[in-house]
């Protein structure tokens, strides 16, 4: 009669672990947010401002901010709405401020900090994560 392996139960911890941050994040969902006096946009305007081809929208200079790079909603952003990972956005910025055609975005640390810049400066536009929102966030794109 063949011997079966028996799997140690130390993959099963690790597994289990994998699952447990890789399920927050594909459920989370991300959320363009900007000051009351920006209008709705989409996703082509989005990627504009973000790439930095963009700096007004309806007349109104806009401030974009991103997330503190390493951030998971920062790095769901990017893939969402942008098509690009961390390490390709932060190539393009280095590029674009090298032969001096701008700077990236403002780098805050929480959704709060991007809440309250956002309510705080007019033409603000920044992402939060769904759980972030509170009531009177003028949402400008969600997916």
């Amino acid at each position: 009669m063949a011997k079966h392996k028996q799997y140690s139960p130390r993959w099963r911890l690790p597994a289990a672990l994998v699952l447990a941050f890789a399920l927050p994040l594909a459920s989370a969902g991300v959320v363009v947010i900007g000051n009351g006096n920006l209008p709705r946009l989409d996703d082509a305007q989005v990627q504009k401002i973000y790439s930095g081809k963009v700096v007004e929208v309806a007349g109104v200079t806009v401030a974009a901010v991103n997330l503190r790079s390493g951030n998971t909603v920062r790095a769901h952003f990017l893939q969402t709405y942008l098509n690009q990972d961390e390490e390709k956005y932060t190539a393009y910025w280095t590029v674009r401020r090298y032969i001096g055609k701008g700077t990236p975005p403002r780098e805050l640390a929480s959704g709060a900090e991007v809440v309250n810049f956002v309510q705080s400066t007019p033409g603000a536009i920044g992402y939060v994560e769904d759980s972030d929102l509170k009531p009177g966030l003028n949402i400008l794109l969600r997916k």
